[in-house]
């Protein structure tokens, strides 16, 4: 036996419908990470046939992959270009996310050797500090206009540095330097919210969202209710169960030591499958929608639940993310978020595609 990951197509696709309609313009889809761990070669396809014509990987290799899967449509690479990647970028009509002068020069050789123009993103750094064009860089472009000959620039975009804190004084100070930045390049259009930022007002809308963790069912909306559709479910069914009693420990280290009898269930769920160790002595799971704490350490292959207060048997389920314990509440358990549980699922889970 086991564990299923049940993931939700239909819900993704109404995920990024809903974000459409709030932004009122086009809306991509982040596909990065394998679809955050979901399956990218599952996921675009389906958002390609309900209509989503723009689509964002981290690396090349990623957008390679999916290519096939997506033809005639926008497809960026958000980590930008290194070199001996221009050709691959230039012969599979993907377009790099600019964020260097050095970038730049990649990209603009490459048109040259293909005497053609081709199409870019430039990234502009507005606070993040990770990626993007400085104040330095851009004052160049200016001094400059040579630097993009034989580009065209589609889009420019920045990255919100605290979309998901709606009252950061951060959050207005990079539109208003993002927006007076994007002047410089006219013509090119503007791409600016992520997926919390979609929730921040008018003052955030661009030509073009860039949505990722809402379309597979995390909360954009940090401390209020989650307004995306769940997405994933994981269950893992029962292997044994063990009678403990008062004092007999559990799992490696003793780390939990019984206080009463106790009947303990071992699922084959472990740090190897994205079950965070961190999640030790702390996650819970559900069972028939009932919290049962996990107790002990999780190990390579295996995790430990306290049942004693249900009447749980192996072969039973439990569940371990789902409509009572959100991918967001697992994170916040493992001291962490969302989005480093979903990319972090494992590939020995039994995966179940609904609305394929």
């Amino acid at each position: 036996m086991s564990a299923v990951l049940e993931i939700d197509l239909e819900a993704i696709v109404e995920n990024w419908r809903a974000l459409a309609a709030r932004h009122s313009a086009p809306t991509a889809g982040v596909i990065k990470a394998d679809a955050y761990g979901l399956g990218a070669a599952q996921v675009a396809p389906k958002l390609l046939a309900a209509g989503c014509e723009h689509f964002f990987t981290a690396h090349l290799h990623e957008a390679l992959a999916v290519r096939p899967l997506l033809p005639g449509v926008l497809l960026a690479v958000l980590n930008g270009i290194e070199p001996g990647e221009a050709a691959a970028f230039s012969e599979q009509n993907i377009t790099p996310v600019l964020g260097s002068l050095r970038e730049i020069a990649l990209w603009r050789a490459e048109a040259a050797r293909r005497a053609r123009v081709l199409p870019a993103i430039v990234h502009i750094d507005t606070g993040m500090a990770r990626l993007g064009l400085s104040a330095p860089e851009l004052a160049a472009l200016r001094e400059d206009a040579a630097l993009l000959a034989g580009l065209r620039v589609d889009y420019v975009m920045t990255h919100l540095v605290s979309a998901d804190t709606p009252e950061s004084a951060l959050n207005p100070r990079q539109a208003a330097a993002f927006f007076a930045a994007a002047r410089q390049f006219p013509g090119a259009k503007t791409s600016f919210a992520n997926s919390s930022g979609l929730f921040l007002g008018p003052a955030f809308r661009s030509d073009l969202a860039r949505p990722g963790a809402a379309l597979y069912g995390l909360n954009p909306t940090p401390g209020r209710e989650n307004p995306m559709r769940r997405a994933v479910r994981l269950t893992a069914p029962i292997l044994q169960i063990h009678e403990v009693p008062p004092g007999g420990t559990v799992g490696y280290g003793g780390s939990w030591t019984a206080a009463r009898p106790s009947r303990i269930a071992t699922l084959g769920v472990g740090y190897a499958d994205g079950y965070h160790r961190s999640l030790s002595n702390r996650a819970t799971a559900r069972f028939d929608g009932n919290p049962v704490p996990l107790v002990g350490r999780v190990s390579m292959d295996l995790t430990t639940f306290d049942v004693t207060d249900t009447p749980a048997m192996p072969g039973d389920l439990l569940e371990l993310i789902g409509p009572g314990h959100a991918a967001d509440a697992l994170g916040a358990e493992a001291g962490t978020n969302g989005y480093e549980i979903l990319t972090s699922l494992g590939r020995r889970y039994r995966r179940r595609y609904l609305g394929a």
